[in-house]
């Protein structure tokens, strides 16, 4: 990075070439007042508060538009500077009208933490009523400049305070600086807020409902106001103690937030700024959604079910009774399910107790309901079954195909990064059966039927083929079996794949001229395609498109997964799969084997244990009668989920581990009260492979236990107290390291600051960017031979609709968490099945009614939204809502490499419920 060096206030200041005086002197520490700039938003200078004085030039320019220069001379705070600042707050403050009383009492130090003004002021205008007190921008702006009082007349305009979701909007407060509008626009790419102004006399910002909106409730316009117009209410009086550096619970970007704490409680939660996932932005989950740590159905005791019940127990009971039980069903008659929502450190306890003690492979988790494909595929590909690039190359790609994911509802950080590249001049290609938000900016949108992924994709590798737009060299030299996958094409027809698809031949050409022809491209793709019984051959399609247009192995291009839990990627990382131990080390290689033998000094076992929906199919069978579930509710997450709840009541003995009474947790013959991840220390791994820090930041409530420390506890018991000693949980990650390549430069000490992306081999390693850039992990890059093959249940005479399953943006997975916060409760409270209005009309449901939605496998009742987000002939519902099961109704059909579910197709009938 080329640097220059300026002087400011006679201190020398090195800052980037192309920075701004006002970053430059941001970053030396000096401050400038500047109300109208923020980091995140492109200069405009309109306060005028941030002029400068610059050696040789005549004008007083703003900081927040000059370009720092070599050898610049800057001036921030001569008496003509402050003078001319004066006048322009007194000028903004007289034309907004915004009180002054909090901004010149000579008193207001003297208050304290009193809710009464000294002054006697009245609320709407006291500064100790005033939510941002303290924290205000305007107020550092006034002390800053000396300004004491102001000459005109002003009035309160006692505009109503408008009360949204999580946050109030003030606009007797507001200075009309328009960064709320802007970052609306400019960095969240929503465009919902615009100013009504009434020649600075009534103004306000629209609309006058956020609710009745399209806001998604990010909260970003309330981080960016200066003043107290947009404040969060839960923040509205408790001053942070001290801020806590964490990683967010939910999706898989992996947000680090800093949350202040006072009192025991959270008080604030901001997105971390600088060398993060996110860049200080978060989603309304994240910044809205952690009032769920301190909700009082938090489980807080050991729960021992006697006579039918479940009741308080102390841990040495339910340790006790554990053990006993547990010693009876070693080997495989034993399975465990391990969590994407607990620790690496953690996962990796789980497969060593379950492989080391238990004596068996069966262990598994969610990462078999989501992206088991996506790593058989992309292993046998590239030899690496992850994110091949980071979250934040998106936004210099020069095409992106976004495929299978509703990224703005599922990750809604990265799509912001999408949204980026689009305004640099990025192509953006949507291939989703349903109409989701980033259809409104690309330039070709594919609605392709569900379950036909294969088809399309290798129609648009056909057009590439036979227009000459593959990359040869690529090829050539870093890629086999591609004239085998060459020569398949030619079975390949245009015609066949948009009859297939019901995607026109001609977009299909256009999105391959797209891809193939604005390097670097980029593919990004979530559930929408892994979840299918070919759900492997949808990603080695994937792969295919990508080796024969050279997109991968370098920036802003690759194959990027988006994993759909906070630390689904740690999971499977850790070794919580039936056939691999950490690092993907097969159990089945006997010199791995004995390295993890010698290192915890026992015979493990050979064979590869069962996947998650085989362990249900072993119960029934008599197979297996003890499970240890670990943060998991498959009750309501798992595909025919009737089923999964018939074999969890019939297992001889179940241990769930949680933090609430889940609807999996309800069945239980022990329940061990966990810890959220806001109460233990540890690291989660996102979906670009960056390994990142998760710190303690409340105590733990009652008499619950990090999830570490009950599993090292188990191993103590079951006679293996020289493998479970472990008093931190960084002693764990050191032994992850010793026998994980991938993490073997990855310490606590490395990450403190920023996090790591794996393979980060040694202690020195920087870590990796992008993968694949000087070869493939496997050597060559392997094309596969692919034909169509159709889903495994498709619609007919009785079941005429195809369902479709996905999240929303304020709810998450089966809602154990976010159905205990109020406030996204109050953005959606229901099921809703979404079905398109000319199936409405056709079926005769109106907007709003009871529709019964009936598989093969069972029958739901859910109100029925028509919206043109769905397809004719596609019905589409979430798995958030307990009280409506969704998955009672979908198809267990496995994909036979993966052995991945078939969620994402389902047929069923949709009728009117009776006495609606």
């Amino acid at each position: 990075m080329d640097e220059i060096a300026l002087t400011i206030d006679g201190e020398e200041v090195r800052t980037r070439k192309g920075a701004t005086v006002l970053e430059a002197a941001r970053e030396a520490g000096i401050y400038i007042p500047a109300l109208c700039d923020h980091p995140d938003l492109s200069p405009i200078g309109s306060c005028k508060l941030c002029i400068v004085e610059v050696e040789g030039q005549k004008a007083y320019p703003t900081a927040c538009t000059t370009m720092a220069e070599e050898g610049m001379v800057v001036r921030t705070r001569t008496e003509e500077l402050q003078q001319m600042r004066r006048h322009t707050l007194e000028m903004l403050l007289a034309l907004t009208n915004h009180p002054t009383s909090c901004l010149f009492c000579d008193r207001k130090d003297e208050c304290g933490d009193l809710r009464e003004c000294m002054r006697k002021f009245p609320m709407a205008v006291g500064c100790k009523y005033c939510p941002n007190d303290g924290e205000c921008e305007l107020q550092a702006a006034v002390e800053y400049t000396g300004l004491d009082r102001i000459r005109y007349e002003t009035s309160y305009r006692n505009h109503p305070v408008l009360r949204e979701p999580f946050f109030d909007r003030d606009y007797n407060l507001c200075i009309l600086c328009g960064r709320c509008v802007r970052t609306c626009r400019e960095v969240r790419g929503e465009g919902v807020l615009d100013f009504d102004v009434d020649y600075h006399r009534q103004h306000s910002i629209g609309p006058v409902s956020l609710l009745d909106s399209e806001c998604k409730f990010c909260g970003a316009c309330v981080d960016v106001c200066p003043t107290g117009a947009l404040r969060a209410r839960a923040e509205r009086w408790e001053r942070p103690e001290g801020f806590v550096t964490t990683v967010c619970p939910f999706c898989g970007v992996g947000c680090v937030m800093d949350i202040g704490v006072a009192s025991g409680h959270i008080v604030r939660v901001r997105g971390t700024r600088g060398d993060t996932p996110n860049n200080g932005q978060l989603c309304v989950k994240g910044r809205f959604g952690l009032d769920f740590v301190e909700s009082r159905e938090r489980l807080k005791t050991p729960l021992i079910r006697k006579d039918g019940e479940l009741v308080a127990a102390s841990w040495d009971e339910a340790f006790s009774l554990i053990v006993e039980r547990f010693s009876r069903s070693k080997g495989d008659r034993f399975a465990l399910l391990s969590s994407a929502k607990c620790t690496n450190e953690e996962n990796y306890l789980a497969q060593k107790l379950c492989r080391l003690v238990m004596e068996t492979n069966n262990v598994d988790h969610c990462a078999r309901l989501c992206h088991a494909s996506t790593v058989a595929a992309l292993a046998a590909a590239f030899g690496s079954g992850a994110m091949t690039n980071s979250i934040d190359e998106l936004a210099g790609a020069g095409c992106i195909l976004i495929i299978g994911s509703n990224t703005p509802e599922q990750h809604p950080v990265i799509a912001l990064k999408i949204k980026e590249a689009k305004r640099r001049g990025a192509k953006i290609i949507v291939a989703n059966p349903r109409k989701i938000g980033l259809c409104s900016i690309a330039d070709v949108w594919l609605r392709q039927t569900p379950g036909t992924d294969v088809p399309l994709i290798l129609g648009l590798c056909k057009v590439i083929l036979d227009e000459g737009l593959v990359d040869e060299k690529f090829i050539e030299e870093r890629c086999e079996n591609f004239d085998a996958f060459r020569d398949s094409l030619a079975e390949v027809s245009l015609e066949d794949a948009a009859e297939i698809t019901g995607v026109e031949a001609e977009l299909m050409i256009e999105a391959a001229r797209i891809y193939a022809q604005n390097d670097p491209s980029s593919i990004v793709y979530s559930m929408g395609i892994t979840q299918h019984s070919h759900g492997t051959e949808n990603i080695l399609a994937l792969a295919n498109l990508a080796m024969m247009t050279g997109n991968l192995g370098k920036l802003s291009s690759g194959i990027n997964p988006l994993r759909g839990q906070n630390n689904v990627q740690g999971a499977c990382d850790m070794g919580a799969l039936p056939n691999v131990f950490p690092g993907y080390q097969a159990v089945t290689n006997d010199d791995l084997r004995m390295k993890f033998e010698a290192s915890w000094g026992g015979e493990l076992p050979k064979k590869p244990g069962l996947t998650l929906l085989e362990i249900f199919g072993a119960i029934e069978e008599g197979e297996i009668d003890c499970m240890y579930i670990i943060g998991e509710n498959p009750v309501i997450s798992d595909p025919d989920a009737a089923h999964v709840a018939e074999a969890l009541e019939k297992v001889g003995f179940l241990v769930v581990q949680e933090i609430f009474l889940s609807e999996t947790a309800a069945l239980a013959d022990v329940v061990l009260p966990a810890t959220s991840f806001a109460e233990k220390d540890g690291t989660f791994t996102n979906t670009e492979r960056r390994v990142q820090r998760v710190r303690k930041l409340l105590d733990p409530p009652g008499d619950s236990m990090p999830d570490w420390m009950i599993l090292s506890e188990m191993g103590r018991r079951m006679g293996r107290p020289d493998q479970f000693t472990y008093s931190d949980p960084s002693e764990i990650m050191v032994e992850i390291s010793s026998l994980t390549p991938s993490y073997g430069g990855i310490s606590y000490e490395r990450i403190d600051k920023v996090g790591l992306q794996w393979p980060c081999p040694t202690p020195d390693h920087p870590g990796t960017r992008y993968l694949h850039r000087d070869g493939f992990t496997r050597g060559k890059g392997l094309f596969s031979v692919l034909a169509y093959r159709p889903s495994a249940e498709l619609p007919d005479e009785e079941y005429p609709f195809i369902l479709t399953t996905g999240r929303v943006l304020c709810h998450f997975h089966t809602g154990t968490m976010t159905r205990k916060v109020s406030g996204l409760n109050l953005l959606r409270d229901e099921e809703l099945v979404e079905i398109n209005p000319a199936d409405g009309m056709a079926l005769g449901i109106e907007d709003g009614e009871l529709v019964e939605v009936t598989s093969r496998r069972g029958t739901v009742t859910a109100r029925a939204r028509l919206t043109e987000r769905s397809s004719p002939g596609v019905a589409f519902m979430t798995f958030h809502f307990a009280e409506t099961p969704t998955n009672v109704l979908t198809n267990p059909a496995l994909d036979p490499v993966a052995k991945i579910p078939e969620l994402k197709v389902c047929a069923v009938n949709l009728s009117r419920a009776d006495g609606d």
